[in-house]
């Protein structure tokens, strides 16, 4: 009965996919929904597509054994990433009339850059969509009581998030994502009151965390290396997360500046508060069940995120299941769908078309699908081959970012003088540094993360004063700004 209406659930997100797909003319319609997209929508596609699996899973799981100490990445920076992008560079992208966040890097510093830093991008998104698959594995696994195994569970979810995508791109996302956006609200809503009330309710659930400690965020008997290392975390989503795709395309499908800004800042309110519902149904699991606690002693760290559907599923009545898993697989395809159409994105525009010249919008359209099916299936290769839970393998896709595209994007908007040199030592000196580091210092007190981080300010400082060496290819912003052209085929408000 509840595989019947699970599959119900799925035929419904891919038909109004597919319907939305209708509304696909080019490549602008394609990438960013003809930049036409309501406050609610854009709202909606903002909160829903950082809602993901990881957060209902894995960030929940996490808290319940570490506490709020465990999970300074994911809300807290992940929200702070939403808000930094919405003030600091919401109202420039849409004025500049980019189809990517590769074309910032294009127009500021040129051809060189613009390959380096979207490859660079494309790659971090193996862990973050890799991270939906195996959350998509680990729902259908769990449906079908182990009778599908994981890896082809794996295979199958990938399957149904493709369909609806390869056809529809950022409209098929933003239609899903208003519609599964309801369903993860209500749903999860209900199944906290229901769990809550299993636990003995808030006041106990609430009481049990603060007398375990699970609500102290800087436990007093922190060291230097757990400060470095919570530092490393936050640092990696709330700066890391902000030259991704899928922010940009959020942003930028909006149909005016004003609704970009908006639409960005109350999608990371609303993501922010409501991620600790997730939070609060996964420990008040653990109080109403002790024994989901042995999750955290498996040799696979993916064990933990079966805290929640391993109780759903013992104690919760069929309705409950519904709404749960209805939610959850939700939050999954929302944010999947988005995680595939983002990187397609940014290697068709900014790391293939720059060397393939005289493509028709037409010939783009095909090359973008051809690219999103390759793309899945790399992520579905990474994703059957990684043991880390989703909450590491999207802080991981994001340290790649914050080494290698977030110093040049934030100097490229703020420092007049940052130039071509300095943001290609830069993304050199800061992906070679945390690859090193990661190799001969993985356990050093400060996080191989940020010792990249560092180095990448230091490679724009040194790169733009210096003597230069590599001439410079790109404009100044004000330049940029002054020669943006509307996008092809985008329809004026």
């Amino acid at each position: 009965m509840l595989i019947g209406f699970v599959a119900l659930y799925v035929a419904l997100t891919i038909t109004i996919g597919l319907l939305a797909a209708r509304r696909v003319k080019n490549t602008t319609d394609y990438l960013v929904a003809g930049r036409s997209l309501p406050l609610y929508m854009n709202v909606a596609t903002v909160f829903a597509t950082w809602f993901g699996a990881e957060t209902v899973l894995s960030v929940s799981a996490t808290f319940a054994k570490d506490g709020l100490h465990g999970i300074p990445g994911d809300p807290f920076g992940a929200s702070i990433c939403l808000v930094l992008a919405a003030l600091l560079f919401a109202r420039l992208f849409y004025r500049m009339n980019l189809l990517t966040i590769g074309d910032f890097y294009k127009q500021r510093y040129g051809k060189k850059v613009e390959v380096l830093t979207s490859f660079s991008i494309v790659f971090s998104y193996l862990g973050w969509t890799s991270a939906q698959m195996t959350a998509l594995g680990l729902v259908i696994h769990a449906l079908s009581g182990g009778a599908i195994e994981f890896n082809q569970a794996i295979l199958a979810g990938a399957a149904v998030v493709l369909v609806y995508t390869v056809f529809g791109g950022m409209w098929s996302v933003a239609f899903t994502d208003l519609f599964q956006t309801v369903v993860i609200l209500i749903g999860l809503t209900l199944v906290g009151v229901l769990v809550g009330d299993l636990a003995g309710g808030v006041d106990k659930v609430v009481g049990q965390a603060i007398a375990e400690g699970k609500l102290v965020m800087f436990p007093a008997d922190m060291n230097a290396a757990a400060w470095w290392a919570m530092a490393g975390a936050f640092f990696a989503f709330a700066f890391g997360s902000i030259p991704q795709q899928d922010v940009f395309q959020r942003m930028t499908s909006a149909k005016d500046e004003r609704t970009a800004v908006r639409g960005t800042l109350i999608g990371a309110g609303v993501y922010f508060c409501f991620a600790f519902v997730p939070i609060y149904i996964a420990y008040a699991a653990l109080v109403a069940d002790p024994t989901l606690g042995g999750l955290f002693a498996a040799d696979d760290a993916r064990a933990i995120q079966r805290i929640l559907p391993d109780l759903v599923l013992g104690k919760m009545p069929l309705w409950a299941q519904v709404m749960f898993f209805g939610a959850l697989l939700s939050a999954i395809l929302s944010t999947a769908s988005g995680a595939l159409l983002a990187p397609t994105a940014l290697f068709a525009e900014n790391v293939l078309r720059p060397f393939v010249h005289h493509m028709s919008d037409r010939q783009m359209l095909l090359t973008l699908r051809i690219v999103l099916v390759t793309f899945t299936a790399a992520a579905l290769v990474f994703a059957v081959n990684s043991t880390s839970t989703m909450y590491e393998m999207v802080q991981n896709a994001y340290n790649v970012t914050l080494t290698g595209a977030f110093v040049p994007l934030i100097a490229g908007a703020y420092w007049k003088r940052a130039n071509t040199q300095g943001a290609l030592f830069s993304i050199v000196l800061g992906v070679g540094t945390w690859l090193v580091a990661s190799q001969i210092a993985a356990d050093a007190m400060v996080p191989p993360n940020l010792v990249g981080f560092f180095a990448s300010i230091i490679g724009m400082l040194m790169g733009t004063l210096a003597p230069t060496i590599i001439r410079g290819q790109g404009h100044s912003i004000e330049a940029a700004l002054a020669h943006s052209k509307p996008l092809p085929g985008h329809r004026s408000h």
